[in-house]
């Protein structure tokens, strides 16, 4: 399994619109994405801490291939400025449960 985590810093004045945006970037971008195996977005508990957004792919190849997609394309074409947080990747070593 390939994850993919994404960091992304919202004003607290701005989270409720920000969840109910992404919220429905994903439904309308992610529910076709061959390869996905799910994708869930965290909201922090923390004061000062950021939202992540988690996708988890069969492998690499799938995350890139959707990185090529129009989806992708889609999905990212109305994001807001200073919202694009930090990426990072990580291939599954250990896993215990569903």
């Amino acid at each position: 399994m390939f994850t993919v985590m994404n960091r992304i810093p919202v004003p607290a004045a701005a989270a409720a619109g920000f969840e109910e945006q992404f919220g429905a970037s994903m439904g309308a971008h992610l529910a076709d994405v061959e390869g996905l195996l799910g994708a869930r977005l965290l909201r922090p508990q923390g004061e000062g801490a950021v939202y992540v957004a988690v996708m988890d792919f069969v492998s690499k190849d799938a995350f890139s291939a959707w990185m090529r997609s129009a989806s992708f394309h889609d999905a990212h074409s109305t994001s807001s400025p200073g919202m694009a947080g930090d990426v990072e990747s990580f291939e599954t070593v250990v896993a215990v449960g569903a």
